[in-house]
């Protein structure tokens, strides 16, 4: 068996089993991290010694700065923190946040390194999930090996770095998605390796807002301190998630219910959005999708409109979405928050069973042909 995944840090390429302790074909070889930014796996046919085959699964797995990097304690910012030392516009703000982020960044990443460990074998060595494996190993490497900033160059030249960094993690999620899709008949303790994920999707978040918005800091934009909207219309927020449902819908259905907006659509406070636009998304697109598809072609006049609430006061706020799709039966409320648990095209199902195969059933359309964005359900 032979095979090659590519991705924006390099290519993995094998032949025979991707396992490091196979027998059959040799070793496994590793370019070092630290002085190429291409990784490439190759299993030599040539016979090696079991002690040169235990040196090379021990530098693999045996790597002291990432484990005392993960034993560290992690510095935790609260937005307000993050609010009043971004206020400041000259070149220091920047600085002590470079310097924030050289010494917090490690930690994280060296606990999403220790965590990828904790997988069972057999899926870690699945050659996708271990690309992501080495995308963080990667990114370890460069930005705990970055030497001290000290001044504004050195600002600079992290920030460029830690920007390009950002670019080759992008397609993570996608990644993931499709490694455990492709190993999920191995999984048998699919609560660990849900644990797993909601550690990983977790921290992946807040390592990419910590990043934007030190790289922002240098984006002169209205209203905002580096990642902060400091005067959000939460209306024009859920607006914009809404044309993008409408050109999802469009694209799959031909047709799209009409997104009514009511409430108090004229507060504003200071707020991050990248989180909501994380989550209004799929909770319009699961609202659109259950109203076109629980009305058929045979109804006579249009779909039925879908209702958008907001209610604010001083100290919270709440989005209500309301629509006619159906609902959730009851014996299916408790796996809602599975990953990628969904009712969408299972509502002839008898035993309520929509999604067969368990947690990873159906976890992402990896390949997808919409060309505005993902599956019509979350």
């Amino acid at each position: 068996m032979a095979y090659s995944v590519a991705s924006r840090h390099g290519v993995i390429k094998a032949s025979g089993a991707i396992s490091p302790f196979n027998h059959s074909y040799g070793s496994l070889r590793l370019t070092s991290f630290l002085t190429s930014d291409r990784v490439e796996y190759r299993v030599s046919r040539n016979h090696t010694s079991e002690r040169e085959r235990a040196k090379t699964v021990a530098a693999y797995y045996n790597q002291p700065a990432v484990e005392a990097a993960a034993k560290k304690k992690s510095v935790r910012l609260m937005p307000s923190a993050i609010l009043y030392h971004g206020k400041s516009d000259d070149e220091s703000t920047k600085l002590r946040s470079a310097q924030y982020l050289q010494k917090e960044l490690p930690v994280r990443i060296a606990r999403r390194i220790v965590g990828f460990r904790t997988l069972p074998f057999i899926v870690g060595c699945n050659p996708i999930i271990l690309g992501v494996h080495e995308l963080y190993i990667r990114a370890f490497n460069i930005l705990n090996g970055f030497p001290p900033i000290l001044t504004s160059e050195d600002e600079q030249a992290y920030s460029r770095r830690l920007s390009q960094l950002l670019d080759d993690h992008k397609d993570v999620v996608t990644n993931l998605a499709a490694g455990f899709r492709e190993c999920r008949r191995h999984i048998q303790n699919e609560e660990q390796v849900a644990k797993f994920l909601d550690t990983t999707l977790t921290s992946r978040l807040s390592i990419r807002m910590l990043a934007q918005h030190h790289l922002s800091l240098r984006e002169n934009k209205t209203h905002y301190v580096g990642i902060i909207n400091v005067a959000m219309r939460l209306k024009e927020v859920i607006e914009r998630s809404c044309q993008f449902v409408h050109r999802v819908a469009l694209h799959k259905y031909g047709k799209v219910p009409e997104l009514k907006l009511s409430g108090h659509v004229s507060a504003v406070f200071p707020y991050i959005e990248l989180p909501l636009d994380y989550i209004l998304p799929e909770i319009l697109k699961n609202a659109v999708r259950a109203t076109i598809e629980s009305h058929s072609e045979s109804d006579i006049g249009p779909l039925p409109p879908i209702y958008i609430t907001i209610a604010s006061n001083e100290i919270d706020f709440i989005i209500r979405v309301s629509d006619r799709g159906g609902g959730i039966p009851h014996h299916l409320v408790g796996r809602v928050l599975d990953y990628n648990f969904t009712t969408a095209n299972g509502s002839n199902s008898s035993n309520g069973e929509e999604q067969q195969g368990g947690v990873f059933s159906d976890m992402m359309e990896a390949v997808n042909p919409n060309p505005v964005g993902g599956p019509m359900h979350g």
